[in-house]
């Protein structure tokens, strides 16, 4: 029973920092919640799941709930034209964007499918958008594979843009919650999203 309170206690404290502070790693902010516990069972540590739905409650609770569909559809909005921009590599919306969870500091996934990097690579270059190329490592069932990205910097943040093989459309790399692969949303679920927010 006291196991299962600290985990609660540290899923709670993950998602506040999440929320205020920006932080966007899981890992990262419930090992540090667990050490402004005092925690150094590991079998307290809260699932990502846990973290998340923590984190949709202090939405709910402490995020003015304007503000937070504001910032949500600006989010969206930013996400959408990108996306158009990039259509010919069929982008694919993810992560607490599409889902509803970001937070203040939150910043924009987008899944861009390939044959080359360089192809995207160029479309950037000659439509003179500023970007840093960097790696992020996604799971695909027991694999993990590093994939490059370009973030962008938009008019309300950040937008990751991971690049994968055109083969990777057809199977989404693993969800962090743990729950089966990453929710992705095309073009027109985005656009549905945005007139359904109104």
């Amino acid at each position: 029973m006291r196991q299962q309170h600290l985990r609660q206690m540290i899923a709670q404290q993950a998602a506040r920092m999440m929320a205020e502070e920006g932080i966007a790693d899981y890992a990262y902010a419930k090992r540090k919640a667990a050490r402004q516990l005092g925690a150094d069972d590991v079998h307290c540590l809260p699932t990502n799941a846990e973290i998340e739905q923590e984190l949709k409650l202090y939405n709910d609770i402490y995020a003015d709930e304007n503000d937070h569909a504001g910032r949500l559809r600006r989010l969206r909005s930013d996400a959408l034209v990108i996306m158009r921009l990039l259509e010919r590599f069929n982008p694919q919306l993810t992560g607490p964007v599409l889902e509803g969870t970001a937070g203040r500091y939150a910043e924009t996934d987008i899944h861009l499918f390939a044959d080359s990097l360089k192809d995207v690579e160029i479309f950037l270059l000659n439509n003179e958008i500023p970007y840093h190329v960097a790696e992020k490592t996604y799971r695909f069932g027991n694999d993990r594979r590093k994939i490059p990205m370009f973030t962008l910097e938009g008019p309300h943040g950040a937008i990751r843009l991971s690049v994968f093989g055109v083969d990777d459309s057809r199977r989404a790399p693993r969800s962090l919650l743990g729950n089966g692969a990453q929710q992705r949303a095309a073009v027109t679920v985005v656009e549905a999203l945005l007139n359904h927010q109104g």
